[in-house]
C-alpha cells in the first residue's frame, strides 16, 4: 500500500470531487442556461451520492490487515473511523499469553507437521496436507487461537470477550474498510457511475423546486414549468445507476461460487 502526505490527499480530493461537480453542471447546461443550483445544491447532490454509492456497492470496500497491541486489564478498543466490519481476531499463538512477545510454539499442530513432513511420500500429498490445515485450524478455535469480539461499527469500538493478562501481546484484526473517498473519484468505473448518479440526483432537486409552481405569471398568460417531467427524468436516471450496480459496471467483484 502507497501511502501518501494528507495535505496531498486533500488537495487531490478537492481536486477530483471539482471535476465530477464541473462535469455535472456540464450535462445540466449550466453557461447556456440558468439551473437554478447553487453550491449547497451542488454539495448535497454529492454526498448523497457518495452515501448510496457505500451502501450499495460492494466497490466501496477493501479488505485489510491491521495489527493491534493489547493492554493488561483492557479488552475495548477503538479502532480507526474507516473500519467497518472485522471478520476475524488472530493470535501468534494458542492457549495464555501473559505477555508481549508470547510464544509461537503449540505442540500439538508442530507434532502433526513434523509426522506429515518426515512421511510425505506415505501419506497423500496435498490432501494430507489439507487435513493437516484442517487440523491447525480446529485446534486454535479449541484452545484460544481466535479470540471472540464485538464491534459497534457506530463506534468503532471492538471489544474481546477475554480477560487480558499481560501487556505487549500483538493481535492480527481481519477487516474491512471503506475506501477512501479520493480513491473512488479517481477509479475511472467509480468516477463514472459518481458522475451520472449526480446527474440524476441534481434533476431530482430541479424537478422538486419547480413542481411546487405550475406556472410563472407573465403577460402572455404565463410559463408552465416542467417540474413533473425533471423529477420522472432524475429518479430514472437514478433507478437505472443503481440497477446498473447490479450488473458490477462499477468494477465490482460478483460472488465467487460456493460448494458445500
Amino acid at each position: 500500500m502507497v501511502y501518501m502526505a494528507t495535505e496531498t490527499l486533500d488537495q487531490t480530493l478537492d481536486t477530483k470531487k471539482q471535476e465530477v461537480i464541473n462535469y455535472v453542471k456540464f450535462q445540466m447546461g449550466e453557461g447556456i442556461i440558468d439551473t437554478e443550483l447553487d453550491a449547497a445544491h451542488y454539495e448535497a447532490a454529492y454526498q448523497r451520492t457518495i452515501g448510496t454509492y457505500r451502501q450499495r456497492a460492494e466497490n466501496a470496500f477493501e479488505e485489510s490487515y491491521n495489527f493491534l497491541t493489547l493492554r493488561e486489564d483492557t479488552n475495548i478498543y477503538t479502532l480507526p473511523n474507516e473500519v467497518q466490519t472485522v471478520r476475524q481476531v488472530f493470535r501468534r499463538t494458542i492457549g495464555f499469553s501473559s505477555g508481549g512477545e508470547g510464544s509461537a510454539f503449540e505442540p500439538f499442530s508442530t507434532a502433526a507437521l513434523n509426522t506429515y513432513m518426515m512421511n510425505g511420500n506415505q501419506m497423500g500429498g496435498l490432501a494430507t496436507y489439507d487435513f493437516y490445515m484442517q487440523y491447525v485450524e480446529l485446534t486454535a478455535k479449541m484452545f484460544g487461537g481466535f479470540l471472540n469480539y464485538n464491534y459497534n461499527s457506530a463506534t468503532k469500538q471492538i471489544t474481546l470477550m477475554r480477560d487480558i493478562k499481560g501487556s505487549g501481546e500483538v493481535v492480527l484484526l481481519w477487516c474491512y474498510n471503506l475506501r477512501p473517498e479520493v480513491q473512488l473519484l479517481t477509479d475511472f468505473s467509480t468516477s463514472q457511475w459518481i458522475r451520472d448518479y449526480m446527474v440524476g440526483n441534481c434533476k431530482l432537486i430541479i424537478g422538486e423546486a419547480r413542481e411546487k409552481f405550475a406556472t410563472i405569471a407573465g403577460p402572455q398568460g404565463g410559463t408552465a414549468l416542467n417540474g413533473a417531467q425533471m423529477k420522472a427524468e432524475g429518479q430514472a436516471i437514478m433507478d437505472k445507476m443503481v440497477e446498473e450496480l447490479k450488473l458490477y459496471i462499477d468494477g465490482s467483484q460478483p460472488m465467487s461460487w460456493v460448494i458445500g
